[in-house]
């Protein structure tokens, strides 16, 4: 049996990905990083549709602005119950993070890193990224970032 996985095209991501558009490139790193996680992919998909769709916490800035209780609370309303406390205390320090040493944005992370690898290793600096979230950002994200070769 094939597992299924999702994409930056299920998301509507894929154009903008493919532009290297910021929002798109956040999106599908939030998208990463719940589907990163050993946890359903059906919850972790819920649990974006929550965030970004219904709550539109689509940038760094608004998600660092949701309270973690917040993010515990809409994590929960999509199920993703098993990892909710350490996720949202992931996800704000992500934010955080991001926002501190990129100005919020993703294609700074690109613009100081000289090679694919550089790229890799400062998404894996982010608490909570390990190699999975890496895989899945960069199986979508990689042509936008670098350009098609």
């Amino acid at each position: 049996m094939t597992k299924q996985r999702i994409s930056a095209q299920q998301l509507g991501l894929e154009a903008g990905l493919a532009k290297a558009d910021e929002q798109a490139l956040f999106k599908w790193l939030l998208a990463s990083f719940l589907f990163g996680k050993p946890i359903q992919q059906a919850v972790a998909e819920r649990a974006y549709g929550v965030l970004v769709e219904q709550q539109g916490l689509d940038t760094p800035a608004k998600l660092a602005q949701c309270s973690q209780q917040q993010l515990v609370r809409l994590l929960g309303q999509a199920r993703y119950v098993r990892y909710d406390i350490s996720t949202a205390d992931r996800l704000h320090k992500l934010s955080r993070k991001l926002l501190a040493e990129y100005d919020g944005i993703v294609t700074a992370i690109r613009q100081q890193s000289p090679t694919r690898h550089d790229f890799a290793q400062r998404l894996l600096a982010f608490e909570g990224i390990g190699p999975k979230t890496v895989e899945i950002f960069m199986r979508e994200a990689e042509a936008g970032l670098y350009g098609q070769q």
